[in-house]
């Protein structure tokens, strides 16, 4: 560690493992088994324990608190773990919690994620690279997030669910099932309105791959199908955008919105 990166009034574990390039604010707390690559900046009254490790060139806001024991009554003091990939944001007053035994035992949020003040990621929860958590947003227990999704502000996520691939949800959506790649979801308990056009059309999916997926929503939302007869007419459509669909309604375990 350079002394001139680590403000006089943090408390550093000397167990701690920083590389010399991390910046550390006044009266933050890094516990023993921390690790934090190169890069990463931590402001003022951050907390950073149990076995946690953070990537390379990460933005860790003040007040924030990563690697604490979950908030399950199971959790008995077993060794788990939180990972922070590389090139994420965590605003003021974030909460990202250890996983626990009865799962993998880790909770992991992969790259460039922008998680606002406020988020609450809990144990065992499964991030991709390239998401929006917005202002209190939370995730219980077990969630998975795909990649490129975006959480509007106070957005709910029931445990067990999984969020797809470039979904979208308004403010107050409450999420009790699965969400779809490339949904627009909002309200209590959410409901699909339509696709993420404009978030598609920012990462360059082109006109044809977005007419193929509103074809697809409508078959899935729209021409009166079962669920069963829509997954069928859907296996039909050959492109690489559908069979993400597919495969997602294939793997669901608690249905899917609808």
């Amino acid at each position: 560690m350079q002394a001139a990166k680590i403000h006089a009034t943090a408390i550093i574990h000397p167990d701690a493992e920083l590389d010399s390039s991390v910046e550390v604010g006044p009266f933050s707390i890094i516990g023993a088994k921390v690790k934090i690559a190169a890069g990463t900046k931590i402001s003022s009254h951050v907390s950073i324990s149990g076995d946690t490790t953070v990537g390379e060139n990460n933005r860790i806001y003040p007040y924030a608190s990563l690697g604490e024991a979950p908030q399950d009554k199971k959790y008995q003091d077993e060794p788990t773990q939180l990972i922070l990939g590389d090139n994420n944001t965590v605003r003021e007053f974030c909460t990202l919690h250890r996983g626990t035994a009865q799962d993998r035992g880790l909770t992991q949020i992969a790259n460039d994620n922008w998680i606002m003040a406020y988020v609450h990621i809990a144990h065992d929860c499964q991030v991709g690279s390239h998401t929006v958590l917005a202002n209190n947003t939370a995730l219980a227990g077990h969630v998975q997030v795909d990649d490129y999704a975006v959480l509007g502000g106070y957005t709910l996520v029931h445990q067990f669910c999984k969020i797809g691939a470039h979904i979208i949800t308004a403010v107050g959506t409450v999420v009790f099932k699965d969400i779809p790649p490339y949904i627009a979801a909002s309200g209590y308990d959410a409901k699909p309105h339509g696709i993420n056009a404009e978030g598609l059309k920012r990462r360059g999916y082109s006109g044809d791959s977005l007419l193929q997926i509103k074809r697809a929503y409508k078959t899935l939302y729209r021409n009166g199908l079962s669920l069963a007869e829509a997954k069928q007419q859907l296996s039909l459509m050959p492109s690489a955008e559908i069979r993400l669909l597919v495969d997602f309604i294939n793997a669901s375990k608690r249905g899917i919105i609808r």
